[in-house]
């Protein structure tokens, strides 16, 4: 069966599936409008319909509270991906801002918005054990004390970090990512 044949929907799907986009797409609208501005309740009925002719076989015969139920998650998830961007965009601020701030943190990298973009790229874990090392000066094993995790795991994180910042930043290898001016301490 070519690739073609494999992209034609089954006879009467096409109907069905303009049926319901005629009967309830702006029943579908009305609902998205009530919990979510008018640009975004448009994306969630475009994608409740895409969950539809995805899912074709399931729609039930009365298909508006499957379709509503559909919209309702499409809009949760909306929420929660506007939630995780506002927290990490707050949380670049405040990494920003201690960035302009802390005095005996030498950040040499050409542009200061490349160097934000590469540490939000990073995995919480990866940017918490790079920022305690870096910025806060602390050893690895003063960073796995704080972050609670063996020293071993501290390491493989500082790792990883440094590699996905360096790949991220695409700057010439000899140049220091990111160094402190603090010694090494003890550990006490």
């Amino acid at each position: 069966m070519s690739k073609k044949q494999q992209e034609q929907p089954p006879p009467g799907d096409s109907e069905r599936f303009t049926a319901l986009w005629d009967a309830y797409a702006g029943r579908v609208h009305s609902y998205s409008c009530r919990h979510v501005d008018q640009h975004t309740a448009q994306e969630v009925v475009s994608e409740t319909f895409l969950v539809t002719w995805r899912r074709l076989a399931e729609v039930p015969d009365y298909p508006l509270p499957w379709l509503l139920v559909v919209a309702r998650n499409t809009i949760s998830n909306n929420h929660r991906t506007t939630r995780r961007h506002d927290a990490l965009a707050e949380k670049m601020g405040r990494i920003e801002q201690t960035a302009s701030s802390t005095p005996g943190t030498d950040v040499t990298v050409t542009d200061r918005a490349e160097l934000l973009e590469a540490l939000a790229a990073l995995t919480d874990t990866e940017r918490e054990a790079l920022l305690l090392t870096a910025w806060d000066g602390l050893t690895a094993t003063e960073a796995a004390h704080v972050t609670g995790c063996s020293v071993p795991t501290m390491h493989v994180r500082l790792f990883r970090a440094r590699r996905r910042l360096h790949t991220g930043l695409a700057s010439d290898a000899d140049t220091p990512i990111i160094s402190t001016t603090a010694e090494p301490r003890s550990v006490r």
